[in-house]
């Protein structure tokens, strides 16, 4: 079991900023984006200082595919299929615990199928 600190961005104004302009983050934090419906999911790393990986989650909290993303750029990184959720840990968070696409997070966000 791996312990999330995860801060909720669940309006569109808390989703814009995002994690711009943290320069750093506690080991297990990350940010959680919450979306009203499921849609293919999009982000980028504009004015992002730290190397965060996001992982693109279903409902049922099903990691859908994961993007390593480098700071301080505008290149795309979409989920595979339409998601309500995003996590966006430190680079290498999900890899170093063998967490990959296939895999199911649990918590009070994710409805079990």
């Amino acid at each position: 079991m791996h312990l999330i600190n995860a801060q909720v961005a669940n309006t569109h104004q808390q989703r814009a900023i995002g994690l711009m302009w943290r320069q750093d983050m506690a080991p297990n934090e990350g940010m959680v984006f919450v979306f009203e419906q499921p849609q293919r999911q999009c982000f980028w790393m504009q004015n992002t200082y730290l190397p965060l990986t996001a992982a693109f989650i279903e409902d049922d909290g099903t990691i859908v595919n994961l993007a390593d993303m480098k700071p301080q750029t505008t290149d795309s990184h979409c989920s595979d299929k339409p998601v309500r959720f995003v996590l966006e840990m430190h680079q290498g968070w999900f890899a170093k615990r063998g967490i990959k696409a296939g895999d199911r997070l649990r918590g009070e966000l994710f409805t079990p199928r």
